[in-house]
């Protein structure tokens, strides 16, 4: 077991079933923290940063203006469609507290997924970042939108820094393009207008939905996976029974680079460490590595959650490799695989775990976390957290024998409710009441669990099942790879074939020495028949490599 300089103590273990019934809704934690917390910082963002007393204000404004000069009630849905802001944690909570449903939008969209998005959930309001509105413009009257809230990015900088801000984003990096937005409202002076003034009070039940949580739509359209105020509620739980008696109340700074629209930011950054009454660092642009690193440098930290593109990054950046990690308890990967290379290079600098967790959309999103004692295991998802039942399945819905492969069922109180008004793909993703995750992955003997891949990205080669996480870890071992991302290529026959795409790291890198060091660690029909190279790979809003785009 390794140690860490942060380590006092560490349960025996954690107990399989936990009582998850100490919050009804969101807004009870909110509530509590802030009656906790007061006058110590929430958020920060840009060096700008918000108390909870004052997140608390703005929240107030907000519901009383949603609540008395809209016709928005509970149960409706707005969007948010914006980057990691101060306004952002904001606007959560109020739509919350105002008992809304909030339908998180990624603000890279294309004007068509903002239609399907809004058409789908019947979206009635969206509050929105004006770099963004000239798509919504052209969408909107297919909507049933009705409120149309616009926030700028200086909005909550303060009086000169916010003006010289929105200059900069409007007149000199041209991020604005021209909109016509009649009627469109100022979320500034929305707060402004109202400061000083309450919301009424609103009756939310665990069973009442939170989120709209629509998936990448990787197979397919996206879907809204229906999430409850219980399912969040008890996901924080299940988090905190695992990984929280490391944190001390009001005590910790935690990053947020993933963004607050993802699953994994909003409830392991915004809710739960809300909860602990942490200072959560909000990082609006993650992929300017060299204003990232100029951020933790001002703000010696405790945990980082990310993906495994996001701390490949940053070891590459001498900047990130002279900080102080002395504050650093651990960080948290997930969203897609942790590579082996990554996770050692990354302990090894900064002498803290980097845990590698699972979950989805449809399970708010944490089901299966490592240890946090030392005892974590590379390569794996670790073990299920509390009041989480993990079966593996075949194709036809039988369970698979011991240390086969199988598709993940997930069964546990952070279980969607469904597809929004989708029964018929609620239907196809349940056997009996195990979520059927689509991820095919291995229970070793000690219950440890390890992703093999997606069932869908599966590389059949002579009848054998190639996945392309495999693959990509072994490439990956070679030093001279930045990054990499695999997925099946088609002969004449229509037969597959592995084929590879590789960023370089070394320009002295060439496709015979990928294929060499990559036959010195998988058989024969695994190795890469092509190796492609490329300046970069497609990814996800969060950094995720896209197979399905790799070209």
């Amino acid at each position: 077991m390794t140690e860490y300089p942060w380590f006092q103590s560490y349960p025996p273990f954690v107990e399989r079933s936990i009582a998850i019934d100490r919050y009804e809704n969101i807004v009870q934690i909110f509530d509590e923290s802030v009656a906790k917390y007061g006058n110590r910082i929430a958020f920060k963002n840009m060096d700008v940063s918000l108390t909870f007393s004052e997140v608390n204000e703005h929240v107030d404004a907000l519901v009383w203006y949603l609540q008395n000069k809209t016709k928005l009630k509970k149960g409706d849905r707005i969007a948010l469609q914006m980057p990691n802001l101060l306004q952002f944690p904001v606007a959560i909570f109020a739509c919350l507290k105002a008992g809304l449903v909030i339908v998180n939008t990624n603000p890279l969209y294309t004007a068509e997924e903002m239609r399907h998005q809004y058409k789908d959930s019947g979206a009635k309001a969206i509050i929105i970042l004006e770099n963004f509105a000239y798509n919504l413009e052209s969408i909107l009257s297919e909507t049933e939108i009705e409120t149309v809230i616009l926030t700028t990015i200086g909005d909550m900088l303060g009086g000169l820094k916010g003006t010289i801000t929105n200059f900069v984003v409007r007149n000199i990096k041209k991020m604005v393009p021209a909109y016509q937005l009649k009627n469109a409202l100022s979320l500034k002076a929305i707060l402004k207008d109202n400061k000083g003034k309450k919301g009424n009070y609103v009756d939310i039940k665990s069973s009442d939905l939170a989120f709209l949580q629509y998936t990448g739509g990787t197979t397919g359209v996206s879907k809204g996976a229906s999430l409850s105020h219980g399912n969040l509620c008890a996901n924080v739980q299940q988090v905190e029974a695992w990984i929280g008696y490391v944190f001390k109340e009001g005590q910790d700074t935690i990053i947020t680079a993933l963004p607050l629209y993802h699953i994994f930011a909003l409830t392991a950054n915004c809710i739960v460490f809300f909860r602990y009454g942490a200072i959560n660092v909000l990082i609006t642009n993650p992929r300017d590595m060299k204003a990232f690193c100029k951020d933790l440098q001002k703000n010696p930290f405790s945990i980082l959650t990310g993906v495994n593109t996001l701390f490949n990054g940053l070891l590459n950046q001498e900047a990130f490799r002279n900080l102080d990690f002395s504050k650093l308890k651990l960080s948290l990967g997930g969203g897609m695989a942790v590579q082996d290379a990554v996770a050692e290079r990354w302990e090894k600098l900064t002498n803290s775990p980097l845990l590698e967790a699972y979950g989805l959309s449809e399970t708010s999103p944490a089901a299966t976390i490592n240890p946090i004692d030392g005892t974590h295991r590379r390569g794996t998802i670790g073990l299920p957290l509390p009041n989480t039942e993990i079966r593996l399945f075949d194709d036809d819905g039988n369970e698979v024998a011991p240390g086969q492969p199988g598709e993940i069922g997930i069964k546990g109180p952070q279980v969607m409710q469904g597809y929004w008004n989708r029964p018929d793909e609620t239907a196809k993703c349940m056997n009996g009441d195990f979520f059927l995750t689509g991820d095919i992955g291995i229970m070793e003997p000690d219950g440890f669990f390890k992703i093999v891949d997606r069932k869908k990205e599966m590389v059949l080669v002579s009848g054998f099942n190639v996945y392309p996480n495999e693959v990509e870890k072994a490439i990956a071992e070679n030093p001279k790879v930045l990054e990499v991302g695999v997925r099946g290529g088609k002969n004449p026959d229509g037969t597959e074939y592995v084929m590879a795409f590789v960023v370089k790291k070394d320009p002295s890198l060439t496709e015979e020495e990928v294929i060499e060091e990559s036959r010195k660690l998988l058989t024969g029909y695994k190795v890469p028949r092509e190796v492609l190279f490329r300046d970069e790979l497609p990814k996800s809003n969060v950094g995720k490599i896209m197979r399905r785009l790799l070209q």
